[in-house]
């Protein structure tokens, strides 16, 4: 009998990493019957929606979560150090991983484990558990890198840690255009991600980070070769990566756990035309202030378009919670709003987002260019009008308008606020409505629809046989397998 082949995976607290990991453990073992997988939780103090996600999963037989959580008195002490809260939370788990692999998994001898006879291969950890190595390295085995951003932003991230050993930059105020590495175009340095704007405590840890990728196997990118070929050219030619695999779209596909409301959205959706509605859609952490919702909703009016507006309640200034449903959403829209609108407009709080993009009916999908919604969008034909709103997101955002033409621009430097202590830049009505009009104007014959469309169905052929991600994938599988030989 054949020893199969046991991968530990480790993600970043946070509901979107921990479902683009599920996701790719899927794809993963949906491709090889010798590899099973332990994905190791690592409990947030806020959680963002994590257990609900997976409780709400079906079981597989060769994946298992694991809960390694540390003592609560713990994280509350790390939490004092905003700078370093989240790699001091990640290498509290260390003694934890470490106790979990010793007790159910040998890296040298095979094993019986809920999973039959087993070996350890390797650990595949998230952007920001790079700390991780050192308990892979006490093992012996190899560690791969899960990128759950875009092949670009990882360019970035290299460009400017190679930067960091060189010269002191600061970019904080700076309007200047940058020669960056994966771009083709001067970019910006107002659209710069936080860590590439100046050196900081919690920017050095970033990079500190970056510099040990060279450790690992490989990189595993949440993308595919003919959506960025630039940027992956850009990092093969530089030859300052490990090996590359960009495996295709890794997005959450499970996005139907709540019924009711996805059956109500659907139902809404069929009763309309092709490519008619807009979807307004800003991610896990998206949320507006009263007076900029009242712009959007004026911008929608106006715009005389469909729309489908996923509306949710900041949480309290200061405080890093996910957003809430609004109980009753007349009391921030403008009076009169819904009933103005009623028939072309519906106004919902939690969406199923994946749901509502495959739909026919969707034409343009208002974002915040997180890079799974955009992978999202474009893997189902939508275009985006982009509205970033933190982390790397105006990365993104320059990165599908300027680079790739599958998106026009919003407010491509717009930075949300989480913290509440400036006052509220609002996005004008006329902004909105103007990006919204680009991409419905002209129909199947938009410029930017129809790239969309074009990469759509090369992200179609990516995966089939033959194919670069289904290619990509399997030589990763390959590599894992071969550390067990």
């Amino acid at each position: 009998m054949e020893t199969n082949a046991e991968l530990i995976f480790i993600p970043s607290p946070g509901l979107g990493h921990v479902a683009s990991a599920v996701e790719f453990a899927k794809l993963v073992l949906a491709t090889n019957e010798r590899l099973c997988i332990s994905l190791l939780i690592m409990k947030h103090p806020t959680d963002f929606g994590v257990q609900p996600y997976l409780q709400s999963l079906p079981s597989l037989s060769r994946l298992r979560f694991i809960d390694v959580s540390i003592d609560p008195k713990l994280v509350v002490e790390l939490l004092s150090n905003k700078d370093r809260f989240l790699y001091d939370f990640i290498d509290g788990h260390k003694q934890k991983v470490s106790e979990f692999v010793t007790n159910n998994i040998t890296s040298n001898n095979s094993s019986s484990s809920q999973f039959g006879s087993t070996r350890l291969a390797g650990f595949v950890l998230d952007m920001f558990c790079i700390s991780m190595i050192d308990v892979a390295n006490k093992f012996c085995v190899p560690s791969y890198i899960f990128f759950t951003s875009a092949a670009a932003f990882l360019a970035l991230s290299f460009h400017f840690e190679a930067l960091r050993s060189t010269s002191k930059f600061d970019y904080s105020e700076s309007d200047e255009e940058l020669s960056i590495l994966g771009f083709k175009n001067p970019y910006p340095a107002k659209v710069l991600p936080k860590p590439a704007k100046a050196i900081t405590p919690s920017s050095s840890l970033y990079y500190d980070g970056i510099r040990r990728f060279r450790e690992t196997k490989g990189i595993v990118i949440n993308t595919f070769a003919e959506h960025e070929p630039f940027a992956l050219q850009s990092l093969s030619d530089a030859k300052i990566a490990p090996p590359l695999y960009p495996i295709h779209a890794v997005f959450n596909s499970h996005d139907n756990d709540k019924k009711q409301e996805t059956e109500s959205i659907v139902e809404w959706l069929d009763d309309q035309p092709n490519s008619s509605v807009v979807f307004l859609c800003f991610g896990t952490m998206g949320s507006f202030e009263p007076e900029q919702v009242k712009e959007i909703a004026i911008a929608l009016e106006r715009s005389g378009h469909r729309f489908l507006w996923s509306l949710r309640r900041p949480p309290p200034k200061g405080k890093i919670e996910m957003p809430s449903n609004y109980d009753n959403s007349e009391e921030v829209l403008p009076e009169g709003f819904l009933e103005r609108t009623k028939g072309i407009g519906k106004v919902v709080g939690w969406a199923p987002q994946v749901t509502v993009l495959s739909h026919r009916a969707v034409g343009v999908f208002v974002s915040h260019c997180g890079w799974n919604s955009t992978m999202e969008s474009v893997c189902c034909g939508v275009p985006i009008a982009a509205w970033p709103l933190y982390a790397e997101q105006q990365m993104n955002a320059f990165l599908l308008v300027k680079e790739l033409g599958l998106a026009v621009e919003i407010r491509m430097d717009y930075v949300k606020d989480f913290e509440g202590e400036n006052p509220v830049d609002i996005v004008g009505a006329e902004e909105i409505e103007c990006a919204i009009q680009k991409l419905m104007g002209n129909g199947e014959e938009n410029e930017v629809r129809k790239r969309v469309k074009e990469m759509q169905e090369k992200s179609r052929k990516a995966m089939e046989e033959g194919g670069s991600s289904y290619t990509s994938l399997r030589l990763l599988i390959d590599d894992f397998i071969s550390n067990i030989s």
